[in-house]
């Protein structure tokens, strides 16, 4: 089978989770070929160049949001008319949340293919005047009527870029046209290449989000300097993409449950929805979840990006609430290098704050005094690797007000750490009953629940084993290419092969793809000998006494 993997700003470019996770996934199905259709966010992105890739990957295909895209053709009168036509179909669905989103993409999509000369169109007077028009009409949202034309131009300088996608020669025989399904590994622009593939070769459509692609735009929109009327067009926009793509996809596989009911919300049927955990490594931390020693049984551990979502600052309160009442505390906090000014300037605000909470302590009076709160970098003498932090400590705590899928959770649980988590995201779906939970922005329940865990040792262990066998069911890469394999081989069964057969001389193989390669189920080879059918082995089941079936329940 020929996968076709879908990827925007990530693979097999981008450093992090969901790169890591793509690559799993292709090295885990060797047994098929990947062509990756990866859309690149920056010109940096590009010059640290992508990964070493498995033989499985056939070629790789780039195309950049970064950069113009004007192949330098006009339109005519014809092509005008069409363009203003489709352009004002996609404006008034953004405008007023009506029909007609699905007619005006495919038809520029379609106009793209043709004609070219959609990035100088969608740039030009008449997309501003008819942008302005679905803003004014009757029925609009009073932010989107007030929008001028300042808002015009910036959205569709923004809305070019989500739509170049459409601009790329991607979809034809030598293209996506020759694979057998598109997986794309995000929702939004990465998997507009998919819709397109479908809509122009008939190509299924697999959609996986770990992290829904329309609320990560409601996130980032709200400190993007923009203005009322632009943030409420663009997430009109998002909102009817996202609601295309659930529609036009064969199966969607959220990471979660809570990515889940947000893609039924954005209008997902629930009969495509597949819910598959991520996979991640756990060879990497048996060595600490497998060991006899607990860590130190005073020390609380947190690990992960800096960040203000992370609420260090209720977890320093709350910690001053646990020296009252556990005067040995530690709490060790280790993360990565801050990436950007934001979070330096929140690591200074939590250092200020710890030393201002917890002045140095000496044992006597000629020693040196001690924090009992530090902010350690992984990869430093005291925390070479990854599982170090989490050895250091016999509590893993999570403090965040925002959280997606917690994979600093999920890397206690393996490590067999008891942990205290905030009820934020997916947390209490990943925790199942392994550990303390308690509500967000509350350091008096958050201080309480640690106080518990270190004061109970034998619990901190029933905990801590237990959130090791369920990371160990739930979350491996093993069940993650699992889950996707079954879902490859259930789409392909329900769609013909894309390309045609031929052997080493490229000649065609006639017969190559037999009827029943199409069907569900398992099929022998002409070397397997002939099968009794299950309609002849019915009577022999009813027979013998055995439960009856139908035929095919008893030939599965």
């Amino acid at each position: 089978m020929r996968i076709g993997l879908l990827t925007e700003g990530g693979y097999p470019y981008a450093t992090g989770e969901s790169r890591l996770w793509c690559d799993r996934l292709v090295r885990g199905l060797g047994q098929h070929e990947f062509d990756l259709y990866a859309l690149s966010r920056s010109a940096q992105q590009e010059e640290e160049g992508c990964i070493r890739l498995p033989p499985q990957v056939r070629r790789v295909r780039t195309a950049r949001l970064w950069a113009p895209a004007d192949d330098g053709r006009t339109y005519g009168r014809r092509e005008r008319r069409r363009f203003a036509g489709h352009f004002k179909d996609l404006a008034a669905a953004v405008c007023a949340d009506g029909d007609g989103f699905a007619d005006g993409l495919y038809g520029l999509a379609e106009l793209s293919r043709e004609h070219g000369g959609l990035y100088a169109a969608l740039r030009s007077e008449t997309a501003v005047r008819a942008l302005e028009s679905a803003c004014r009409a009757p029925g609009t949202r009073r932010t989107v009527h007030g929008a001028t034309v300042v808002d015009h131009l910036s959205f569709t300088d923004r809305l070019e870029r989500a739509l170049r996608p459409l601009l790329l020669d991607w979809y034809d025989e030598d293209g996506l046209g020759a694979v057998d399904l598109c997986h794309a590994a995000s929702g939004g622009p990465a998997a507009l290449p998919g819709l397109l593939a479908k809509r122009f070769c008939g190509v299924p459509l697999l959609v996986t989000e770990y992290g829904v692609h329309l609320r990560a735009h409601y996130l980032a929109a709200t400190d993007a300097g923009l203005s009322a009327p632009v943030r409420a067009l663009l997430a009109a926009f998002h909102r009817q993409l996202a609601a295309e793509v659930y529609r036009q996809a064969s199966v969607i596989t959220p990471g979660n449950t809570h990515a889940r009911r947000w893609q039924e919300r954005c209008g997902a049927d629930r009969e495509k929805l597949r819910t598959v955990y991520p996979g991640m490594e756990a060879d990497r931390f048996a060595a600490v979840g497998e060991s006899a020693d607990t860590g130190d049984p005073h020390t609380l551990v947190w690990v992960g990006r800096i960040e203000p979502s992370k609420d260090l600052i209720a977890l320093l309160h709350a910690f001053g609430e646990i020296r009252k009442e556990e005067p040995s505390a530690r709490l060790r906090l280790f993360g990565a290098p801050a990436q950007s000014a934001e979070a330096s300037t929140y690591l200074g605000h939590c250092k200020a704050l710890a030393a201002q909470l917890f002045p140095d302590e000496a044992d006597g009076a000629h020693a040196v005094g001690d924090n009992p709160v530090s902010f350690e970098e992984i990869g430093g003498p005291e925390a070479p690797e990854l599982v170090d932090a989490y050895a250091a400590g016999g509590v893993v705590v999570l403090s965040s007000v925002v959280e997606g899928f917690p994979v600093s959770l999920v890397e206690a649980m393996f490590c067999g750490r008891a942990t205290v988590s905030t009820d934020v995201g997916a947390v209490v779906e990943v925790i199942g009953g392994t550990g303390l939970v308690v509500p967000p922005r509350n350091p008096r329940a958050l201080a309480d629940a640690c106080v518990a865990l270190l004061r109970d040792p034998a619990r901190r262990e029933r905990l801590g084993a237990a959130a090791r066998a369920r990371a160990l069911e739930l979350f491996t890469v093993e069940q993650n290419l699992t889950a996707f394999r079954g879902i490859y081989l259930e789409l392909i069964s329900h769609s013909p092969v894309q390309r045609e057969a031929v052997d080493a001389d490229g000649e065609p193989l006639p017969f190559a793809h037999p009827a029943e390669s199409h069907v569900p189920g398992h099929w022998t080879t002409a070397a397997a000998g002939p099968r009794t059918p299950s309609w002849a082995e019915e009577p022999r089941l009813v027979a013998t006494g055995a439960p009856q079936e139908t035929a095919e329940e008893a030939h599965r």
